[in-house]
């Protein structure tokens, strides 16, 4: 019997861990095939120069956009790897591409009428697919039917991927990856420059022979419409070398990302390997780095995959990439992974202009390819250290507007005790009416800028201005949530009207002085936030506050407005602030003030008490 429990209770666990580390089933499209046409159809509406044939899933410039002078380069491949392929159709790019449906391949006819109803194929056509198996019969079933129908035209297979290596891959040989979008690139800039298909042809295989790619992800991904895969990486592990149709990678290992990345840069650079040493390294060779998002990597994960890996490169292997690429360009849907690529720079044979680099740099029109740095910023490149300049800060400028020391710590200790001693009640209110930090908040401040005060080490001068923006400093980094933000940007924008009031000589903070440097912080306060006396803040008690001390001249009248002001909340509905989202108004309204409101007045009744 309590074998039995022990056995449900573990199947229920390891049910529980596979619900949380298996992959996401959850999709806003549930038919692929609808989802499959809308994707590629979004690409006319992002990039006018294209067209789409959506009986064969085919997009191809419009023949406006392009000229009979070029050869024209067809790719294509499985939907599910977005912006590849169809996402880099465009001018500087590829011509047409064909789509299948989730990764699968596209049919040779498909293929057939994209290279030869789609295209202008008068200067001959670069058929240039990834190398899978389903994709390679397909497109070259094609390539043989545009040749048996006289247009001259060239098949090639890219292979980049070293994540399975040369004994398990035999005849198949290297599968097509996130590299492979380098060739495309340089290609289709050598197409559009002018080249011709034999000089495309060749420079495809060049490129290809000095390209090495692979990939990692946590976990396998999801078809929509399909049912989600029983096998899944478990948690804390990854599966290196990962395909992008889930297919297995060279092996799985623990998780640590450090170590992940020397193991995939070992496995891309390590000539001395027998079954991956698909390039040679010597210390004077330029390379170009991909980082390849698989699709489900957050834009701040990959950028700081990108800083390991160049860091890696830098001290283990002395590379120095002289183009470091990052984005989405080849997907496995939302795969939680990425890829490394790097191609080495070798002679294109091409002349002047046509550069592996050149190509890689010339201009493109097309959604898929994020590479907007231009080459003049390239090769102004520097690591020197930029020395920053030293603005001086407000608390480094003296200003002539002045208070008696002693006179300043005397009123304002008096007014910070007073908030220190309320916090129980402010707490109180704020439990009832907000999330019951507002007293603390207002303590720990008030604490510390008393610390300030009564610290003979802390050098207060006479300078009203410095003694705000040190307050200041204070406020900022000591209270938090929305009234320590209010309360900085009020006393920022009071030493600056306080600074306003500087004639040049010796000008004693006077009432009239602080009365028109609050109401510059008022009004500097108000483009920051909606608030209003009315919608039970703290407002209710500070606007009144520098109201009346700009009419009465009298701090006493002013903290009396500040106390009637905070009474008022009692009969409000909050309109802002956590408030607004508290139920059960029928127990507090009529009783209870807005704690910010109620804790601002304390200290204003304590200012005008002490003078």
């Amino acid at each position: 019997m309590k074998s039995d429990l022990l056995h449900k209770i573990h199947w229920i666990r390891c049910c529980r861990i596979h619900a949380l580390t298996r992959p996401s089933a959850k999709h806003f499209f549930s038919d692929p095939t609808h989802l499959v046409q809308t994707a590629l159809n979004s690409l006319t509406l992002t990039n006018p120069s294209l067209a789409y044939d959506p009986e064969n899933k085919i997009i191809f410039r419009r023949p406006d956009t392009t000229t009979k002078s070029k050869v024209a380069i067809v790719s294509g491949g499985g939907s599910g790897h977005e912006p590849a392929f169809a996402g880099y159709v465009g001018k500087g790019f590829l011509d047409a591409s064909a789509a299948g449906t989730i990764f699968a391949s596209p049919s040779a006819e498909q293929i057939r009428k994209a290279v030869m109803d789609c295209v202008d194929h008068e200067k001959g056509v670069l058929i240039i697919p990834m190398n899978y198996t389903g994709d390679v019969l397909n497109f070259g079933m094609a390539t043989e039917k545009a040749r048996a129908a006289g247009i001259k035209t060239e098949f090639f297979a890219i292979n980049d991927d070293v994540g399975v290596g040369k004994k398990k891959g035999g005849k198949v040989g290297r599968r097509g990856i996130s590299g492979g979008i380098l060739i495309l690139k340089i290609v289709s800039a050598l197409a559009e420059a002018g080249g011709s298909l034999e000089d495309v042809y060749r420079t495809a295989q060049l490129a290809n022979k000095n390209l090495v790619s692979v990939g990692s992800s946590l976990e396998h991904v999801h078809v929509p419409g399909r049912a989600p895969p029983t096998d899944t990486i478990p948690d804390g592990e990854v599966e290196v070398g990962m395909g992008i149709h889930n297919e297995p990678g060279s092996h799985r290992e623990k998780f640590e990302l450090t170590e992940l990345v020397a193991t995939m840069l070992l496995q891309l650079l390590d000539h001395n390997d027998p079954d991956r040493a698909w390039i040679t390294r010597k210390p004077d060779d330029d390379f170009v780095l991909l980082i390849n998002n698989l699709g489900g990597v957050s834009a701040l994960e990959l950028s700081g995959i990108t800083d390991e890996v160049y860091r890696q490169l830098n001290r283990d292997y002395n590379v120095r990439p002289i183009r470091v690429i990052q984005g989405t360009f080849l997907t496995s849907l939302n795969g939680l992974g990425f890829s490394i690529s790097l191609m080495k720079l070798v002679d294109s044979g091409l002349g002047e202009g046509k550069s592996f680099l050149e190509l890689l740099d010339a201009p493109a029109e097309a959604v898929g390819w994020s590479a907007p740095i231009r080459p003049e910023t390239w090769e102004h490149r520097s690591d020197a250290p930029v020395e920053l300049k030293r603005t001086k800060m407000p608390e480094d400028q003296p200003s002539n507007v002045k208070l008696d020391v002693d006179s300043l710590k005397k009123v304002l200790g008096s007014a910070l005790k007073r908030v220190i001693a309320a916090e129980p009640e402010v707490t109180h209110f704020d439990t009832i009416v907000g999330d019951g930090d507002c007293g603390v908040g207002l303590k720990r401040g008030a604490e510390a800028v008393l610390k300030l005060i009564e610290d003979p080490s802390s050098k207060l001068t006479d300078d009203v201005v410095n003694a705000v923006n040190r307050i200041v400093s204070i406020v900022e980094n000591v209270m938090d949530g929305t009234s320590g933000a209010i309360y900085a940007i009020f006393l920022n924008a009071l030493a600056h009207g306080l600074r306003e009031q500087d004639r040049g000589t010796t000008t004693p903070a006077t009432v009239d002085v602080w009365a028109a440097a609050l109401s510059y912080s008022l009004s500097a306060l108000s483009r920051y936030t909606p608030a209003q006396p009315g919608d039970r803040t703290l407002l209710d008690a500070l606007v009144p506050f520098c109201t009346q001390l700009q009419k009465a001249k009298d701090i006493h009248v002013a903290a009396k407005a500040a106390q009637q002001g905070t009474d008022s909340t009692k009969n409000m509905k909050a309109s802002l602030g956590r408030s607004v989202y508290v139920g059960g108004e029928d127990e507090w309204v009529g009783k209870i003030p807005d704690p910010g409101a109620y804790g601002l007045s304390v200290f204003l009744n304590g200012l005008a008490e002490a003078l």
